[in-house]
């Protein structure tokens, strides 16, 4: 049976037991700052399982891909070496959020795998934690288990925590038994660690709360929660033991293996490419990019060690991005987007693999010389250097040094990394969002008022809840309901006040902590209590010109994947009422051709002036209508899509605020277009009054312009060509004069200016005119007229000083041009620097130069003698 296929019959098995199927998160987990990846089908579910968030239905299934290659959850070292270990692979879950329990979940479980799936009961072995009598009641009188394959094991195993507080309980296991010949004994066994018994489904009970204590109080609503790797029971199903042995891998090692002209297909480094090339391509699909920290340095990692694998068997040159249509063919039709971000996919590999091969062009020079000194080890502080000022991960520095008998203290490392971060990490601001015990939902009636007339419900001062706030005190109101817009998809939060009688609270900032609305300012006036009947007014101006950019924000989405084509997706946005800031997948920097394409498609439905239409609907109905959903963003099951612009030129799922119609845009003018990471771009654009304003300015700047040029400001463009064309006819006509007048003066007393020192000739001297070309080129000249020779000439330019340093090749093997320029500049308060034979040096105190100049002649002496 393929995997494929075991994935559709799970699913469609609990669909039909009224499960709702999910569909799988994205990898990066939304509003969890405690996980770096997804690497669990529950995680999606966590607010659900706190009774945090509501859901229209009490079961649930679904195929949840997941990541372990960072954090706590890291298996990147076993990767490749091991039967089952991987950085992605995918979990098929069934949930119940106080629905059944226990019984129904064993039954669902034990009638899947021996029914549906086939397996031989006798093949199959139980673990119960070891308190968790009802459990095992029921596996042995209502499944029938023998009791000689149950096993009664500790917390250590079976019993599960979402955290060191809250809801937990015992779970039970279910292990295939591959046979005898195969090395380890039945789980609770003293040599349970073998690959003979696998365990292929968890089924965990949540049906305890732990308090602070760790005392455990019964949930009032139970819940099931349970994971059944993928890889794992197609192993099973296809009779192998090794995952890296089922259909999808084999097919995917065998894609590779061709492409890079590998035969032998057992090959580990091949296991590695495989299983990295999934990783990394799930990644960037759901929107991570390389780049030094967080997740994005994860990817860079794995992507590396790909590489790194890939040169171990033999491959020269770029290959990793030719692999990516191997795994579309092989897993695009389960995943299609996977196939709509093969370009991106392609294109963010191609960039990292050149970026790697400089790194370790460089860092190999170097760790090469570190080996030839070092006994046992290499230290801490030069892997930290190599990782730090090259880019060379510490993984690889482990690997050549492994290659050559050596350690890494990777102890030093660490503690050299957590130093930099402590560093670099700037004061802790107080964040709401994040600290607030709040236990509010507040209703949000932005979109149709602007003023609401509502309850405080909430106080908070410093992250403690109060009853009251007085004058001149900052902190938190939160509302039984709010017309306020809290901070979320990139547009910022309102501001605004809250208001009843003479007492005024202003709001500075709007965020979001679950289901409340938090209102974040000072008391302005009066005082304020939980209870207290209020009004509610946001900024009207300020939320204006937020809707205008918001909706610009949509339309120059749609117009630059009509312009570049569909590989662009978005990246990230941040949107104000000053500007709007949009990141997007492409590969290379935009045009100014295209910038104009897309600036021109954006004001052109702009103009037309249509109607920005809101239709609610299910998530699904959303998807079917071709509305764009943004990977990373949260989505209930109604959403709300915006469709503006001729012919519905743009349809995404948006919750934001925006104009009611493209028209109340006025006109969209893009300032800028950068990049920001590998394979990501960002445009920066503004609207209505402030293009207004960026539009005036630029027409008085061109009138100035042309006043000083004496011409038209339509001529002014052509006008100042001109001018700048004769000012570098003048340049070079002054140029060349002062190479005349310094090469007369060699001939007439530069000569004189020599003088002999154990020797060589030394040239010293400070030239009247010139710039640092003609700086430069005099040193040349004087070097290849008086050699052997040091020839050393500064140029004062109002506070400024540059010195050029020259000496003869005959000379490099004594004397550095590159020390002597660096000893003269310290003398004048500047450093210097360059190769043995020339080099340049700046300065900022012109007084100290004479000085400086005169101590040549001793340091050319001393450095002969």
């Amino acid at each position: 049976m393929r995997t494929s296929d075991i994935r559709k019959l799970f699913l469609e098995y609990f669909k039909g037991h009224h499960h709702s199927v999910v569909p799988g998160s994205s990898l990066v987990p939304i509003n969890d700052p405690t996980l770096l990846f997804i690497n669990a089908g529950m995680v999606q579910f966590k607010d659900t399982f706190l009774g945090q968030d509501e859901r229209p239905y009490s079961r649930a299934t679904s195929c949840q891909p997941c990541l372990r290659a960072g954090g706590k959850h890291n298996d990147l070292e076993n990767v490749g070496y091991t039967a089952r270990h991987h950085t992605f692979f995918e979990m098929l879950g069934n949930f119940s959020f106080g629905d059944y329990f226990k019984e129904d979940a064993i039954k669902f479980a034990w009638e899947f795998i021996t029914k549906t799936l086939k397996l031989p009961k006798d093949k199959l072995w139980i673990t119960v934690y070891e308190e968790d009598s009802d459990a095992e009641r029921i596996w042995l009188e209502d499944i029938g288990i023998d009791q000689d394959r149950l096993s009664r094991c500790g917390a250590k195993d079976n019993f599960w925590s979402m955290g060191d507080v809250g809801p937990c309980g015992p779970c039970s296991e279910i292990f295939y038994d591959h046979g005898e010949h195969i090395a380890g004994g039945p789980p609770g066994s003293p040599d349970e660690d073998g690959d003979r018994y696998v365990e292929i489904w968890n089924l965990v009970f949540m049906q305890y709360n732990r308090d602070k204590s760790g005392n455990l109080t019964p949930l009032p609503k139970p819940s099931v929660d349970t994971g059944m790797g993928l890889e794992r029971v197609a192993a099973v199903m296809q009779g192998v033991t090794n995952n890296y042995d089922i259909d999808l891998f084999k097919e995917l090692i065998s894609g590779i293996a061709e492409e890079i002209s590998v035969k032998d297909t057992t090959s580990v480094s091949l296991r590695v490419i495989a299983d990295h090339l999934r990783s990394c391509s799930f990644l960037i699909v759901d929107g991570v990019l390389p780049s030094n920290e967080g997740r994005g340095y994860v990817l860079r990692r794995i992507i590396r060690r790909a590489i790194r694998h890939g040169n171990k068997l033999g491959v020269q040159g770029e290959f990793f991005n030719k692999l990516v249509p191997i795994l579309v063919d092989i897993m695009g039709r389960d995943y299609p987007k996977l196939v709509e971000c093969q370009n991106e996919i392609i294109n963010t590999f191609v960039q990292e693999e050149k970026q790697f091969a400089r790194t370790i062009e460089q860092g190999m020079q170097i760790l090469n010389k570190v080996l030839e000194g070092a006994s046992s080890e290499i230290s801490g502080e030069i892997a930290f250097m190599l990782y730090d000022t090259y880019g060379f991960p510490v993984d690889l520095t482990a690997d050549v040094a492994r290659e050559h008998e050596l350690s890494v203290n990777i102890e030093e490392f660490t503690a050299m990394m957590q130093k930099q971060k402590d560093m670099a990490r700037s004061a802790n601001t107080f964040s709401a969002k994040e600290q607030l015990a709040t236990k509010t939902s507040s209703e949000f009636q932005g979109y149709k008022k602007n003023i609401t007339e509502t309850t405080v419900a909430e106080i908070f001062i410093a992250e403690k809840s109060c009853v009251s706030i007085h004058q001149g005190d900052k902190g938190v109101l939160i509302l039984s309901a709010s017309s306020f817009y809290a901070e979320s998809g990139g547009q910022v939060g309102d501001i605004g006040t809250i208001h009843v009688g003479e007492n005024k609270f202003t709001v500075t900032d709007t965020q979001k902590s679950r289901n409340a609305i938090l209102h974040i300012g000072m008391v302005s006036q009066g005082e304020f209590k939980v209870g207290q009947k209020v009004s509610a007014e946001h900024n009207l101006e300020n939320r204006d010109s937020i809707r205008r950019n918001h909706s610009a924000t949509h339309l120059l989405h749609a117009a630059l994947r009509k312009i570049l084509g569909e590989h662009v997706f978005q990246k990230g946005s941040i949107v104000d009422s000053n500007r709007l800031r949009f990141d997007f997948s492409n590969p290379n920097p935009v045009s100014k051709k295209q910038l104009d394409d897309i600036q021109d498609m954006v004001n052109e439905h702009v103009l037309a002036n249509t109607l920005i239409n809101t239709d609610v609907m299910s998530f699904d109905d959303a998807k079917l209508s071709g509305a764009m959903a943004l990977f990373g963003e949260k989505y209930d099951t109604d959403v709300r899509v915006l469709s503006m612009g001729k012919d519905k030129f743009s349809v995404e799922l948006c919750g934001g605020t925006h104009a009611q119609r493209t028209g109340d845009i006025g006109f969209c003018k893009i300032t800028s277009e950068s990049g920001v990471a590998s394979g990501v771009r960002r445009i920066e654009a503004i609207t209505g009054v402030k293009a207004q304003e960026f539009v005036l300015d630029s027409i008085n700047n061109l009138e100035y312009l042309a006043k000083l040029l004496k011409t038209k400001p339509g001529n002014a463009r052509q006008k100042l060509e001109q001018v700048l064309e004769h000012n570098k006819v003048q340049e070079k006509t002054i140029n060349k004069l002062q190479k005349q007048l310094l090469s007369g003066g060699a001939s007439n007393d530069v000569e004189s200016k020599i003088k002999q020192v154990v020797g060589v000739k030394v040239l010293v001297d400070i030239l009247p005119v010139g710039d640092v070309k003609t700086l430069r080129e005099t040193v040349d000249s004087y070097k290849n007229k008086f050699k052997p020779a040091v020839v050393v000439l500064a140029l004062v330019n109002e506070d400024k000083v540059n010195i050029a340093v020259g000496v003869t090749k005959d000379l490099t093997d004594k004397l550095n041009a590159g020390k002597l320029a660096n000893f003269v500049a310290e003398k004048i308060d500047g450093k210097g620097g360059g190769r043995d034979d020339m080099a340049m040096a700046g300065g900022n105190s012109p007084q100290k130069l004479a000085t400086a100049m005169d101590s040549v002649y001793d340091w050319v002496s001393n450095s002969l003698s």
